[in-house]
Protein backbone atom coordinates (compact mmCIF):
# COMPACT_ATOMS: atom_id res chain seq x y z
CA UNK A 1 0.00 0.00 0.00
CA UNK A 2 2.81 2.39 0.80
CA UNK A 3 4.42 1.76 -2.60
CA UNK A 4 1.17 2.41 -4.42
CA UNK A 5 0.64 5.66 -2.54
CA UNK A 6 4.21 6.76 -3.34
CA UNK A 7 3.64 6.08 -7.03
CA UNK A 8 0.39 8.10 -7.02
CA UNK A 9 2.09 11.07 -5.36
CA UNK A 10 5.00 10.94 -7.82
CA UNK A 11 2.65 10.92 -10.79
CA UNK A 12 0.74 13.87 -9.39
CA UNK A 13 3.95 15.88 -8.98
CA UNK A 14 5.00 15.06 -12.53
CA UNK A 15 1.62 16.19 -13.96
CA UNK A 16 1.80 19.47 -12.07
CA UNK A 17 5.30 20.09 -13.41
CA UNK A 18 4.18 19.37 -16.99
CA UNK A 19 1.15 21.67 -16.65
CA UNK A 20 3.34 24.48 -15.33
CA UNK A 21 5.69 24.04 -18.29
CA UNK A 22 2.77 24.28 -20.81
CA UNK A 23 1.40 27.40 -19.20
CA UNK A 24 4.75 29.19 -19.35
CA UNK A 25 5.41 28.36 -23.10
CA UNK A 26 3.49 31.53 -24.07
CA UNK A 27 5.47 34.67 -23.25
CA UNK A 28 4.22 38.06 -22.11
CA UNK A 29 7.18 39.77 -23.81
CA UNK A 30 5.85 41.64 -26.94
CA UNK A 31 8.82 40.76 -29.12
CA UNK A 32 8.96 37.09 -28.12
CA UNK A 33 8.30 34.61 -30.96
CA UNK A 34 5.11 33.48 -29.18
CA UNK A 35 2.82 35.76 -27.23
CA UNK A 36 0.03 34.81 -24.88
CA UNK A 37 -2.94 36.19 -26.84
CA UNK A 38 -3.48 39.57 -28.54
CA UNK A 39 -1.44 42.42 -27.11
CA UNK A 40 -3.75 45.09 -25.67
CA UNK A 41 -3.58 48.52 -27.29
CA UNK A 42 -1.97 47.34 -30.57
CA UNK A 43 -3.75 48.52 -33.72
CA UNK A 44 -2.94 47.35 -37.27
CA UNK A 45 -4.50 49.32 -40.14
CA UNK A 46 -6.02 47.75 -43.23
CA UNK A 47 -3.67 47.74 -46.25
CA UNK A 48 -4.61 49.97 -49.18
CA UNK A 49 -5.41 47.91 -52.30
CA UNK A 50 -3.47 49.54 -55.15
CA UNK A 51 -3.73 47.04 -58.01
CA UNK A 52 -6.18 46.00 -59.23
CA UNK A 53 -8.49 48.77 -58.09
CA UNK A 54 -12.18 48.19 -57.45
CA UNK A 55 -13.96 47.03 -60.62
CA UNK A 56 -10.84 46.92 -62.83
CA UNK A 57 -11.21 44.83 -66.00
CA UNK A 58 -8.26 42.84 -67.35
CA UNK A 59 -7.69 41.58 -70.88
CA UNK A 60 -6.67 37.94 -71.20
CA UNK A 61 -3.29 39.09 -72.51
CA UNK A 62 -2.63 40.99 -69.26
CA UNK A 63 -2.30 37.81 -67.23
CA UNK A 64 -0.65 36.78 -64.96
CA UNK A 65 -2.12 39.36 -62.58
CA UNK A 66 -0.14 40.93 -59.75
CA UNK A 67 -1.90 42.02 -56.53
CA UNK A 68 -0.29 45.12 -55.02
CA UNK A 69 -1.03 46.76 -51.66
CA UNK A 70 0.29 49.73 -49.78
CA UNK A 71 1.61 48.39 -46.50
CA UNK A 72 -0.38 48.59 -43.27
CA UNK A 73 0.71 50.66 -40.31
CA UNK A 74 0.95 49.45 -36.69
CA UNK A 75 1.70 50.99 -33.30
CA UNK A 76 3.07 47.67 -32.10
CA UNK A 77 6.67 46.54 -32.07
CA UNK A 78 6.20 43.20 -33.76
CA UNK A 79 6.94 42.81 -37.51
CA UNK A 80 4.00 42.40 -39.90
CA UNK A 81 3.33 39.78 -42.53
CA UNK A 82 0.47 39.72 -45.06
CA UNK A 83 -2.17 37.32 -46.29
CA UNK A 84 -3.68 37.56 -49.81
CA UNK A 85 -6.78 35.69 -50.99
CA UNK A 86 -8.77 35.57 -54.25
CA UNK A 87 -12.21 34.01 -54.55
CA UNK A 88 -15.06 33.73 -57.05
CA UNK A 89 -17.64 34.71 -54.38
CA UNK A 90 -17.95 37.58 -51.93
CA UNK A 91 -17.92 35.26 -48.93
CA UNK A 92 -14.57 33.77 -49.99
CA UNK A 93 -15.96 30.26 -49.80
CA UNK A 94 -14.50 29.33 -53.20
CA UNK A 95 -10.92 30.50 -53.10
CA UNK A 96 -8.81 30.23 -56.25
CA UNK A 97 -5.68 31.73 -54.70
CA UNK A 98 -4.34 32.10 -51.16
CA UNK A 99 -0.92 33.04 -49.83
CA UNK A 100 -0.03 33.86 -46.20
CA UNK A 101 3.07 34.96 -44.27
CA UNK A 102 4.11 37.23 -47.15
CA UNK A 103 7.00 39.41 -46.05
CA UNK A 104 6.40 43.14 -46.55
CA UNK A 105 8.11 45.05 -49.33
CA UNK A 106 9.49 48.57 -49.16
CA UNK A 107 6.27 50.55 -48.70
CA UNK A 108 4.37 48.17 -50.98
CA UNK A 109 3.87 44.43 -51.01
CA UNK A 110 2.78 42.28 -53.95
CA UNK A 111 2.13 38.71 -55.04
CA UNK A 112 1.57 37.25 -58.50
CA UNK A 113 -1.39 34.97 -59.28
CA UNK A 114 -1.27 32.04 -61.64
CA UNK A 115 -3.47 32.37 -64.73
CA UNK A 116 -7.16 32.70 -63.89
CA UNK A 117 -10.20 31.65 -65.90
CA UNK A 118 -11.35 34.41 -68.26
CA UNK A 119 -14.83 35.85 -68.60
CA UNK A 120 -15.77 36.11 -64.91
CA UNK A 121 -15.54 38.31 -61.81
CA UNK A 122 -13.18 37.82 -58.87
CA UNK A 123 -12.88 39.22 -55.33
CA UNK A 124 -9.62 39.77 -53.53
CA UNK A 125 -8.62 40.78 -50.04
CA UNK A 126 -5.54 41.29 -47.94
CA UNK A 127 -4.71 41.91 -44.28
CA UNK A 128 -1.70 42.19 -42.03
CA UNK A 129 -0.89 40.33 -38.80
CA UNK A 130 2.02 40.37 -36.32
CA UNK A 131 1.56 36.89 -34.80
CA UNK A 132 -0.44 38.21 -31.91
CA UNK A 133 -2.77 40.80 -33.43
CA UNK A 134 -4.61 40.75 -36.80
CA UNK A 135 -5.40 43.92 -38.75
CA UNK A 136 -8.51 44.97 -40.62
CA UNK A 137 -9.17 43.32 -43.99
CA UNK A 138 -9.42 45.32 -47.23
CA UNK A 139 -11.50 43.86 -50.08
CA UNK A 140 -12.06 44.72 -53.78
CA UNK A 141 -13.29 43.04 -56.95
CA UNK A 142 -11.93 42.78 -60.49
CA UNK A 143 -12.95 41.10 -63.72
CA UNK A 144 -11.22 39.30 -66.57
CA UNK A 145 -12.83 39.97 -69.93
CA UNK A 146 -13.90 37.06 -72.13
CA UNK A 147 -11.81 36.46 -75.24
CA UNK A 148 -12.54 39.35 -77.67
CA UNK A 149 -14.45 38.60 -80.84
CA UNK A 150 -16.12 40.70 -83.54
CA UNK A 151 -19.09 39.50 -85.60
CA UNK A 152 -19.24 40.18 -89.31
CA UNK A 153 -21.11 43.37 -90.30
CA UNK A 154 -24.55 42.93 -91.86
CA UNK A 155 -25.15 44.33 -95.36
CA UNK A 156 -27.89 46.94 -95.83
CA UNK A 157 -27.52 48.20 -99.41
CA UNK A 158 -27.09 47.65 -102.29
CA UNK A 159 -28.07 43.97 -102.11
CA UNK A 160 -29.91 41.19 -104.00
CA UNK A 161 -28.44 42.10 -107.41
CA UNK A 162 -30.20 45.47 -107.41
CA UNK A 163 -29.94 47.49 -110.63
CA UNK A 164 -28.53 50.89 -109.70
CA UNK A 165 -29.00 54.24 -111.39
CA UNK A 166 -25.49 55.42 -110.57
CA UNK A 167 -21.94 54.15 -111.01
CA UNK A 168 -20.86 55.70 -107.69
CA UNK A 169 -23.05 53.91 -105.11
CA UNK A 170 -22.92 54.36 -101.35
CA UNK A 171 -22.47 50.95 -99.70
CA UNK A 172 -23.97 50.64 -96.19
CA UNK A 173 -23.73 48.05 -93.40
CA UNK A 174 -25.06 47.66 -89.89
CA UNK A 175 -22.19 48.02 -87.44
CA UNK A 176 -20.57 44.82 -86.20
CA UNK A 177 -21.49 43.41 -82.78
CA UNK A 178 -18.65 42.35 -80.49
CA UNK A 179 -17.80 40.89 -77.08
CA UNK A 180 -14.79 41.41 -74.87
CA UNK A 181 -12.21 44.20 -74.92
CA UNK A 182 -12.61 45.48 -78.49
CA UNK A 183 -11.30 48.94 -79.43
CA UNK A 184 -12.52 51.47 -82.00
CA UNK A 185 -13.52 49.66 -85.19
CA UNK A 186 -12.73 50.47 -88.81
CA UNK A 187 -14.35 48.76 -91.80
CA UNK A 188 -12.59 47.45 -94.91
CA UNK A 189 -14.78 47.43 -98.05
CA UNK A 190 -14.02 45.59 -101.29
CA UNK A 191 -15.86 45.74 -104.64
CA UNK A 192 -14.92 43.34 -107.44
CA UNK A 193 -16.19 41.97 -110.74
CA UNK A 194 -15.80 38.38 -109.52
CA UNK A 195 -17.06 36.52 -106.46
CA UNK A 196 -13.54 35.42 -105.49
CA UNK A 197 -12.46 39.09 -105.27
CA UNK A 198 -9.40 38.55 -107.43
CA UNK A 199 -10.47 41.44 -109.69
CA UNK A 200 -10.96 44.37 -107.34
CA UNK A 201 -12.45 47.50 -108.86
CA UNK A 202 -12.37 49.66 -105.74
CA UNK A 203 -11.61 49.24 -102.03
CA UNK A 204 -11.19 51.36 -98.94
CA UNK A 205 -11.17 51.57 -95.14
CA UNK A 206 -13.52 53.88 -93.22
CA UNK A 207 -14.03 54.49 -89.51
CA UNK A 208 -17.17 53.20 -87.85
CA UNK A 209 -20.24 55.43 -88.01
CA UNK A 210 -23.16 55.76 -85.60
CA UNK A 211 -25.14 52.53 -85.89
CA UNK A 212 -24.26 52.16 -89.58
CA UNK A 213 -21.08 52.58 -91.59
CA UNK A 214 -20.97 53.78 -95.21
CA UNK A 215 -18.42 53.57 -98.02
CA UNK A 216 -18.65 55.93 -101.01
CA UNK A 217 -17.48 54.05 -104.08
CA UNK A 218 -15.31 55.50 -106.80
CA UNK A 219 -16.81 55.42 -110.35
CA UNK A 220 -17.51 51.85 -111.47
CA UNK A 221 -17.77 50.45 -115.02
CA UNK A 222 -21.21 50.52 -116.61
CA UNK A 223 -23.33 47.47 -117.31
CA UNK A 224 -21.62 44.97 -114.99
CA UNK A 225 -22.51 42.81 -111.99
CA UNK A 226 -20.48 43.86 -108.94
CA UNK A 227 -19.67 41.82 -105.83
CA UNK A 228 -18.95 43.50 -102.49
CA UNK A 229 -18.08 42.56 -98.92
CA UNK A 230 -16.74 44.17 -95.75
CA UNK A 231 -15.15 43.27 -92.42
CA UNK A 232 -14.47 45.13 -89.16
CA UNK A 233 -11.26 45.32 -87.15
CA UNK A 234 -9.70 47.20 -84.23
CA UNK A 235 -6.23 46.13 -85.51
CA UNK A 236 -6.04 43.38 -82.87
CA UNK A 237 -9.31 41.53 -83.47
CA UNK A 238 -10.83 41.20 -86.97
CA UNK A 239 -14.24 39.87 -87.94
CA UNK A 240 -15.00 37.44 -90.73
CA UNK A 241 -16.02 38.92 -94.08
CA UNK A 242 -19.69 39.81 -94.40
CA UNK A 243 -21.94 37.76 -96.67
CA UNK A 244 -21.09 38.61 -100.30
CA UNK A 245 -23.72 40.83 -101.91
CA UNK A 246 -24.25 41.83 -105.55
CA UNK A 247 -25.59 44.78 -107.51
CA UNK A 248 -25.60 45.86 -111.15
CA UNK A 249 -24.36 49.14 -112.53
CA UNK A 250 -26.48 50.98 -115.11
CA UNK A 251 -26.01 50.32 -118.81
CA UNK A 252 -23.66 52.60 -120.73
CA UNK A 253 -25.32 55.81 -121.90
CA UNK A 254 -26.26 56.07 -125.56
CA UNK A 255 -23.47 57.57 -127.67
CA UNK A 256 -23.79 61.29 -128.19
CA UNK A 257 -24.73 62.31 -131.70
CA UNK A 258 -21.79 63.20 -133.91
CA UNK A 259 -21.18 66.94 -134.12
CA UNK A 260 -22.43 68.70 -137.20
CA UNK A 261 -19.43 69.30 -139.45
CA UNK A 262 -18.53 72.93 -139.94
CA UNK A 263 -18.58 74.29 -143.49
CA UNK A 264 -15.75 72.84 -145.50
CA UNK A 265 -15.43 69.72 -143.30
CA UNK A 266 -15.33 66.57 -145.43
CA UNK A 267 -17.39 63.49 -144.73
CA UNK A 268 -15.83 61.10 -142.16
CA UNK A 269 -14.71 58.80 -144.97
CA UNK A 270 -12.60 61.55 -146.58
CA UNK A 271 -9.45 63.37 -145.53
CA UNK A 272 -9.41 65.60 -142.44
CA UNK A 273 -6.54 67.77 -143.83
CA UNK A 274 -8.31 71.08 -143.14
CA UNK A 275 -6.98 74.63 -142.65
CA UNK A 276 -8.33 75.32 -139.11
CA UNK A 277 -8.04 73.48 -135.83
CA UNK A 278 -11.80 73.36 -135.03
CA UNK A 279 -12.46 71.82 -138.47
CA UNK A 280 -9.75 69.20 -137.90
CA UNK A 281 -10.99 68.01 -134.46
CA UNK A 282 -14.63 67.90 -135.65
CA UNK A 283 -13.57 65.72 -138.59
CA UNK A 284 -11.47 63.37 -136.45
CA UNK A 285 -14.32 63.08 -133.92
CA UNK A 286 -16.71 61.95 -136.66
CA UNK A 287 -14.20 59.70 -138.43
CA UNK A 288 -13.32 57.41 -135.50
CA UNK A 289 -16.50 56.63 -133.50
CA UNK A 290 -14.97 53.42 -132.13
CA UNK A 291 -12.25 55.46 -130.39
CA UNK A 292 -14.73 57.85 -128.74
CA UNK A 293 -17.12 55.23 -127.29
CA UNK A 294 -17.23 54.57 -123.49
CA UNK A 295 -14.76 51.95 -122.28
CA UNK A 296 -14.31 49.82 -119.16
CA UNK A 297 -10.80 50.92 -118.20
CA UNK A 298 -8.80 54.11 -117.97
CA UNK A 299 -5.84 52.53 -119.78
CA UNK A 300 -8.04 51.84 -122.84
CA UNK A 301 -9.39 55.41 -122.76
CA UNK A 302 -5.84 56.79 -122.63
CA UNK A 303 -4.80 54.63 -125.58
CA UNK A 304 -7.79 55.88 -127.60
CA UNK A 305 -7.01 59.49 -126.71
CA UNK A 306 -3.39 59.15 -127.84
CA UNK A 307 -4.59 57.64 -131.14
CA UNK A 308 -6.96 60.60 -131.76
CA UNK A 309 -4.28 63.11 -130.68
CA UNK A 310 -1.88 61.81 -133.31
CA UNK A 311 -4.58 61.83 -136.02
CA UNK A 312 -5.37 65.48 -135.20
CA UNK A 313 -1.69 66.43 -135.50
CA UNK A 314 -1.29 64.57 -138.81
CA UNK A 315 -4.47 66.04 -140.33
CA UNK A 316 -3.54 69.53 -139.16
CA UNK A 317 -0.04 69.29 -140.60
CA UNK A 318 -1.48 68.06 -143.90
CA UNK A 319 -3.85 71.06 -143.85
CA UNK A 320 -0.96 73.51 -143.38
CA UNK A 321 -0.94 73.89 -139.57
CA UNK A 322 2.35 73.60 -137.69
CA UNK A 323 1.19 71.18 -134.99
CA UNK A 324 3.32 69.07 -132.64
CA UNK A 325 3.34 67.11 -129.42
CA UNK A 326 3.52 68.85 -126.06
CA UNK A 327 6.24 67.87 -123.58
CA UNK A 328 4.39 67.70 -120.29
CA UNK A 329 6.08 70.10 -117.85
CA UNK A 330 9.01 70.26 -120.21
CA UNK A 331 9.33 66.52 -120.78
CA UNK A 332 10.21 63.86 -121.40
CA UNK A 333 6.56 62.70 -120.98
CA UNK A 334 4.25 63.60 -123.89
CA UNK A 335 0.81 64.99 -122.98
CA UNK A 336 -2.11 62.69 -123.82
CA UNK A 337 -4.85 65.26 -124.55
CA UNK A 338 -2.79 68.42 -125.13
CA UNK A 339 -0.91 69.46 -128.30
CA UNK A 340 1.03 72.52 -129.42
CA UNK A 341 0.89 74.87 -132.42
CA UNK A 342 3.64 77.14 -133.70
CA UNK A 343 2.49 80.34 -135.36
CA UNK A 344 4.28 83.64 -135.93
CA UNK A 345 7.28 82.60 -133.87
CA UNK A 346 5.23 81.72 -130.76
CA UNK A 347 3.99 78.42 -129.35
CA UNK A 348 0.40 77.93 -128.21
CA UNK A 349 -1.01 75.01 -126.19
CA UNK A 350 -4.23 73.39 -127.41
CA UNK A 351 -6.43 71.22 -125.14
CA UNK A 352 -8.22 68.76 -127.46
CA UNK A 353 -9.78 66.26 -125.00
CA UNK A 354 -12.89 67.02 -122.91
CA UNK A 355 -12.87 65.01 -119.62
CA UNK A 356 -11.09 62.20 -121.40
CA UNK A 357 -10.48 60.31 -118.13
CA UNK A 358 -14.23 59.75 -117.56
CA UNK A 359 -14.46 56.28 -119.07
CA UNK A 360 -18.24 55.97 -118.67
CA UNK A 361 -19.12 58.71 -121.18
CA UNK A 362 -18.32 59.16 -124.90
CA UNK A 363 -15.03 60.91 -125.53
CA UNK A 364 -15.40 64.43 -126.99
CA UNK A 365 -12.80 66.42 -128.87
CA UNK A 366 -12.55 70.21 -128.95
CA UNK A 367 -10.11 72.89 -130.03
CA UNK A 368 -9.70 74.56 -126.66
CA UNK A 369 -7.41 77.15 -125.16
CA UNK A 370 -4.15 75.84 -123.81
CA UNK A 371 -2.52 76.15 -120.41
CA UNK A 372 0.62 78.01 -119.49
CA UNK A 373 4.10 77.06 -120.65
CA UNK A 374 3.51 74.74 -123.62
CA UNK A 375 6.59 72.86 -124.84
CA UNK A 376 6.56 72.14 -128.58
CA UNK A 377 8.01 68.80 -129.64
CA UNK A 378 8.29 67.78 -133.30
CA UNK A 379 5.90 65.02 -134.35
CA UNK A 380 8.14 62.14 -135.40
CA UNK A 381 5.62 59.38 -136.23
CA UNK A 382 5.68 58.60 -139.93
CA UNK A 383 2.55 59.47 -141.95
CA UNK A 384 1.46 60.46 -145.44
CA UNK A 385 -0.86 63.29 -146.54
CA UNK A 386 -1.96 61.50 -149.71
Amino acid sequence: MKNARAIHIACGVALLALSAACETSKSSTPTAPTVAGPIPGVNISAPILLEPTQGFKFKESEQPIRLVIQNSTTNGVRPLTYTFEVSTDTGFNTKVFSRSSVAPGDGKTSVQIDKLEIGRSYYWRAWAADGANTGTTATASFEIYPKPSVNAPVAIAPINNELLTTTTPTIRVTNAQFVGPVGFLAYEFQVATDQAFTKLVTAGIVNEGAGQTSFNSTPLPNGLTMYWRTRASDRETTSAWSTVQTFRTPAPPAPAPSPTPTPGTPTPAGSCALPTGPQVVACIQAKYPDKTAPVSSLSQRQANMMFLRDRVIEAGKCGGLDLGWNLKRGGPEISIDFITQRSGGSVDGIDIGVAYDDTSTPLRLAWGSGGAFPFYAAYTNGFSCS
